[in-house]
């Protein structure tokens, strides 16, 4: 339909508020049940000007029919927007003294007009006829009231359970990352050890080459050595304070690092615990640089510990292969015969040694068995540049 063809159309439905009705016009009508002619003028305007305005709705591009079907019913119920606005009301309204004031005015309101016309004597309205209003006060203002204050209060439910989720998971994110703050201190304590025991040694050789020296040029570089040695201990002494004061001092102190070759020790503490462990190494062990050893003792020893918290007095296998490329550490356990009760933990173990393997650039994966139980795996590459040097 185009613009013209709607705009009559919009007149003639208008129009058709002042049409006669049972021969006499619409105004005249509505003041035979009590209305002044001049209400029933206005009352017939306000009808046209509505129906007009929905008839020009139909321009709407989305759902055209159903916008109009809607204003149609509204303008010809009057409970209609009475249970709307009380829906509205009870859903937004936070304070409680204007939604019951509102609530009592819009009851007051579905009453007030049969209450009138029996006062006045309106023909065909009895005392009667309040009961049937006070229904519709009841079905069109409280009932709506009350699903909107259910829709509030349901609202406000997943708005917190969505509140609490979100703060859950910055706190975990916090933990996560104060877990791999903490791993780097201690990965930066154990590098602490294996590299100020080799420049410590390189000093010393550089002394006892300055003091045997044959030549002044081979004292003389002997002693840009050692001074650049001692001064490396001291740079690396110092960022290691730092790194342990902004940990709050979590962790191991500077001191020697467990590696593989204490490993059966770490199982024979677990077995003690109520855990069957059993061991399997394959391939030909070797000594590897105690920083890449110490790393796999630390996957062992936190999948352990993950037992106990977790799996109770379940069967462990730990698995050290020693390949060609790759040192590969793997710790299964199965599940436990009866329900364990879980014991409390950070929940950040995990985080800090994926953290740690992947400084190393080796792989890391923490998975749950099929059947039951956990596997904790890790694989370090042996031809890292900064592992060259065996321990």
């Amino acid at each position: 339909m185009d613009r013209w063809g709607l705009a009559l159309l919009s007149a003639a439905v208008g129009a058709s508020a002042f049409l006669p009705h049972d021969a006499r016009p619409v105004p005249y009508v509505l003041a035979e049940l009590g209305m002044m002619p001049l209400a029933g003028h206005v009352l017939s305007a306000v009808i046209a000007v509505v129906s007009a305005t929905a008839v020009l709705m139909l321009r709407r591009r989305r759902w055209p029919v159903i916008t109009v079907g809607v204003m149609a019913w509204t303008l010809l119920s009057a409970w209609a927007p009475l249970g709307v606005g009380s829906y509205v009301a009870a859903r937004t309204v936070r304070r409680q003294r204007n939604l019951v004031g509102y609530l009592v005015g819009a009851a007051a309101v579905a009453l007030l007009p049969t209450a009138t016309g029996v006062a006045i004597g309106v023909p065909g309205l009895t005392r009667e006829d309040l009961l049937p209003s006070l229904g519709g006060a009841v079905l069109f203002v409280w009932l709506p009231a009350a699903l909107g204050l259910w829709s509030r209060a349901r609202r406000e439910v997943m708005d917190g359970i969505e509140e609490r989720a979100a703060q859950r998971e910055r706190e975990q994110t916090a933990r996560a990352e104060q877990a791999r703050a903490q791993e780097r201190a201690r990965i930066a304590r154990d590098m602490h050890d294996v590299v100020a025991h080799r420049v410590s040694l390189m000093v010393l050789h550089a002394g006892a080459l300055e003091v045997n020296a044959k030549d002044e040029e081979t004292a003389a570089a002997a002693e840009l050595i050692r001074t650049t040695g001692r001064e490396a201990l001291t740079q690396l002494r110092e960022v290691i304070g730092v790194l342990k004061s902004a940990s709050d001092g979590d962790g191991p102190s500077l001191g020697p690092q467990s590696t593989l070759v204490d490993l059966d020790r770490l199982l024979d503490q677990s077995r003690a615990a109520g855990v069957s462990v059993e061991r399997h190494d394959e391939g030909t062990p070797q000594r590897l640089p105690t920083l890449l050893e110490h790393a796999a003792y630390r996957v062992v020893q936190e999948a352990l510990t993950n037992v106990h918290k977790h799996a109770g007095a379940a069967h462990a296998d730990v698995v050290v292969r020693y390949l060609a490329a790759d040192l590969e550490v793997v710790v299964s356990n199965t599940a436990p015969s009866a329900p364990a009760e879980s014991l409390p933990g950070s929940g950040t173990g995990l985080v800090g040694l994926r953290e740690r393997v992947e400084l190393l650039d080796g792989e890391f994966e923490a998975q749950p068995r099929h059947g039951g139980g956990f596997t904790v795996s890790a694989r370090f590459p042996l031809s890292l540049p900064a592992l060259e040097e065996r321990a």
